[in-house]
């Protein structure tokens, strides 16, 4: 068991207070979006003697687990991330394992540095994730119903003034509708006088009871951070979600995505591809989203640990990751689950001690250690602590 220190990522969107106070830093005055704790060469964490935690994988594989090490390599398969949005992000998508492989392997080919910020594909791997919320946390996840959104739309009381655009929403209740709709929406030369359309009848239903209010506060919210930007009309055709503190969602490859606010745990494959469509200052490649990118109308699922006694699992089934949370209630010790993989422990709450195989490891919100496979742990303590594992 070793301590573990992550990698900030100070993106624009990050709050400027969330994660330094998980960590129990004082805030710089930049954003901190995202605190890494893996071996993704675009932020690597370090053990304890200054050693990059991918140096120990690549030389010793046996610590992720034999089952592990089969399926995945000397590479550990999952990412674990603390992420924090005081502004929205991008409209987004992740690649399948096929499409990871192919699109990485195009893009080197053109000669592209993996850390050149036009390239999509930064690795060669899948980016299936799932993120718990620790604030209350917002979002949009996979589109809407054609039919509903259609609705929403006459709603606002502008469906005739946008029916050369939605009027496949309205005829046809399938996938090419969404698709036609949302690569129109970003394409048409028109675009930005049919935001306009929509933000002034918007504003004027902020106060709509039910789904249109929040379909209104939608559009006004993202024009706040994206003015005009044609985006916000492909984010109308997506569900908007809500999380309460302990709740996660989880997501597939080729979902689009956007988180809007809130401060959570976020797991992943170790990967860091995403198609971006608008709503970002960031590369945009609507080419190479529309081929990941699935069209299928969804409804968010919300997700609740199962388990007890102070040890409870988040319900996924990729096989890179699998997520845990610890909240002992009483003062008994707990087993640190999945010995047979390597894992990440992070407290986000509260204070621990770790029982292991060396000197006792007292964690506090903010820190981490790495426990290599076969080591069996203990822990004492109250607050909330995560442990990620391979899901294999």
């Amino acid at each position: 068991m070793r301590r573990l220190t992550g990698h900030v990522q100070h993106f624009a969107w990050g709050s400027h207070t969330e994660i330094p106070a998980i960590l129990r830093r004082d805030p710089d005055g930049r954003p901190w979006a995202e605190y890494w704790l893996g071996t993704h060469p675009g932020g690597h964490a370090f053990l304890d003697d200054g050693r990059a935690l991918a140096d120990l994988v690549q030389d010793e594989p046996h610590v992720l687990g034999s089952a592990t090490e089969t399926q995945f390599g000397a590479r550990l398969p999952f990412l674990l991330k603390i992420l924090s949005a005081s502004s929205p992000l991008s409209l987004q998508a992740h690649p399948s394992r096929e499409q990871a492989e192919v699109g990485y392997a195009r893009e080197s080919l053109q000669g592209l540095h993996p850390a050149d910020p036009v390239r999509s594909f930064k690795d060669d791997w899948p980016k299936p994730e799932a993120i718990v919320a620790l604030t209350p946390f917002e979002g949009l996840l996979g589109f809407r119903d054609p039919v509903e959104t259609a609705g929403l739309f006459e709603g606002l009381g502008v469906a005739d003034e946008l029916a050369s655009v939605i009027g496949p929403l309205r005829d046809r209740r399938d996938a090419p509708a969404l698709q036609e709709v949302f690569l129109d929406v970003l394409s048409l030369a028109e675009r930005r006088y049919l935001v306009d359309v929509v933000l002034a009848a918007a504003v004027e239903r902020l106060h709509a009871p039910a789904s249109l209010g929040e379909f209104a506060r939608t559009a006004v919210e993202l024009d706040e951070h994206f003015p005009g930007d044609p985006g916000i009309l492909a984010a109308l055709l997506m569900n908007r979600f809500a999380l309460q503190p302990g709740e996660a969602v989880a997501l597939e490859a080729g979902v689009m995505h956007a988180y809007l606010r809130g401060t959570g745990v976020e797991i992943m494959a170790n990967s860091d591809n995403v198609m971006r469509g608008g709503l970002t200052a960031k590369h945009i490649d609507v080419d190479g989203l529309l081929q990941v990118v699935g069209f299928e109308p969804m409804v968010p699922e919300i997700l609740v640990p199962a388990g007890g006694d102070g040890i409870y699992l988040y319900p996924t089934s990729f096989p890179e990751f699998e997520l845990w949370l610890l909240a002992p209630c009483d003062e008994g010790a707990l087993a640190l689950p999945r010995p047979d993989s390597g894992r990440i422990a992070l407290a986000t709450s509260g204070a621990f001690t770790l029982h292991g195989d060396g000197e006792p490891q007292r964690v506090e919100s903010g820190d981490a250690v790495f426990i290599p496979a076969d080591e069996q742990v203990t822990v004492t303590g109250k607050g909330q602590l995560f442990v990620a594992a391979s899901g294999a």
